[in-house]
């Protein structure tokens, strides 16, 4: 009789210390669990080998990008009782080390061994990035950009919708179209840096130019935007071109670092910051500070994660870093205001749009689902599966306030204290 499901519930029961509220399909058709709740499909004996030969979270981040483990069901339901069993049980969550001194556990793994076949380890999937240092070099930027943004123009085109915006939208109201609260958030930008006609824009991490072509057209300024992807740089040309826009707007494939055409009445950052790192990240304030004029704004658009009491045992997520953002870093907010803070800036707005960016992963979720078959096509099966999991988890994590997002307005203040603010803050609301 097959009872594959049975057995891997009963030990997933004893690692977690409760009941799995979860069923378990198993590759011999066997399921066990609660009748009617989403279910965890494991799909053949390989999987098991993953999660044998790299426990947690790296080991099922392999299974999943393989095809070896998929759901059933409702994804975010399944991601969601993962997390709040695992993730933010804290203090009352079992270890491995824990769970292993319990007999019946340790007998429950030695069948699992034997369930899953011979010993090898299963080679990574080929979407998995070689493990590196963060040492932020020029050079390592530019290979964990093109792994992120070299996916294929075609394949973003399906995940972000028309305005091919790649950050946090901005809702005036949940039901709202994408493309509407992606215009906000460019709006939202331009107004807090206070573009004027005539003024001179630096758009850093300009992705396929939404950001600077909205500013130079509802705003009249000259932009220069920098991306190291070529994907990026050669798609928001040919949009450039199409708008008539190439007298305002130029495209550059260039590092931060290298920017040295300066001064620039303002800055804007937005989703880039997170690949800067944090040993890097004082360098990137104070780059920016040198390249805008005396009273010049940045907006920094920046995820944060929650701070940890010994900021020391901070390591960064092996799905994210190993599939999806090589070598990114997330820092808490207050971090990262001291930082501008410390190369000269005054620090003069946080605004947190972490609800925003929640609804936003669920609406680029549903534009990959909607067109899942073509997504597949344009990449892997692998990589449309890393897409789809890490946005969707993404948007839990952002709902339970487990990470959020900031935008940070920050001025080049002179000697003479004039910051060119407006008395009132908000003004741009």
């Amino acid at each position: 009789m097959p009872d594959a499901a049975l057995r891997l519930k009963s030990l997933l029961d004893q690692l977690l210390g409760a009941p799995l509220p979860l069923r378990i399909h198993a590759w011999d058709g066997s399921e066990a669990g609660p009748p009617g709740a989403p279910a965890l499909v494991v799909r053949n004996r390989r999987a098991l080998r993953r999660l044998l030969w790299k426990p947690g979270e790296l080991g099922l981040a392999r299974a999943w990008v393989a095809g070896d483990v998929t759901v059933r069901g409702d994804l975010y339901a399944v991601l969601d009782q993962i997390a709040g069993l695992v993730w933010e049980r804290g203090d009352d969550a079992r270890t491995l080390t824990e769970a292993l001194r319990d007999p019946d556990v340790r007998a429950a793994v030695s069948g699992l061994v034997r369930m899953a076949g011979p010993p090898l380890p299963p080679a990574p999937p080929r979407e998995e990035v070689r493990r590196r240092s963060h040492l932020h070099t020029k050079r390592s930027d530019r290979r964990a950009i093109s792994h992120h943004y070299d996916v294929g123009n075609d394949f973003y085109e399906i995940v972000l919708g028309p305005s091919m915006v790649y950050s946090c939208a901005y809702w005036a109201t949940p039901d709202g179209t994408l493309e509407d609260a992606q215009r906000d958030k460019l709006e939202l930008v331009c107004r807090k840096l206070g573009l004027t006609p005539g003024q001179r824009l630096l758009d850093v991490g300009c992705g396929w130019g939404s950001m600077a072509m909205h500013a130079a057209r509802e705003h009249g300024v000259s932009v220069v935007g920098i991306t190291l992807s070529q994907e990026q740089a050669t798609y928001a040309r040919k949009r450039v071109a199409d708008e008539g826009l190439t007298d305002r707007v130029e495209i550059r494939v260039q590092d931060y670092r290298d920017v040295t055409d300066g001064p620039y009445d303002a800055i804007s950052s937005i989703g880039m910051a997170e690949h800067v790192g944090a040993e890097q990240y004082l360098e990137y304030a104070r780059d920016l500070y040198a390249l805008l004029k005396p009273g010049g704004r940045l907006l920094n658009h920046q995820i944060a994660r929650r701070p940890q009491h010994d900021e020391s045992t901070y390591s960064v997520d092996e799905f994210i870093d190993a599939y999806v953002f090589p070598d990114g870093e997330l820092a808490p907010v207050g971090g990262t205001v001291t930082q501008l803070e410390r190369a000269g800036f005054e620090v003069r707005d946080v605004e947190s749009l972490r609800e925003h960016y929640a609804l936003t992963l669920r609406r680029w979720v549903a534009n990959l689902e909607a067109q899942w078959v073509r997504g597949v096509r344009l990449t892997s099966p692998g990589r449309a599966r890393v897409w789809r999991l890490y946005m969707a988890a993404s948007a839990l994590a952002f709902e339970h306030n487990r990470i959020g997002v900031n935008q940070v307005l920050a001025v080049r203040t002179p000697e003479s204290g004039a910051s060119g603010m407006p008395l009132r803050a908000r003004t741009w609301n």
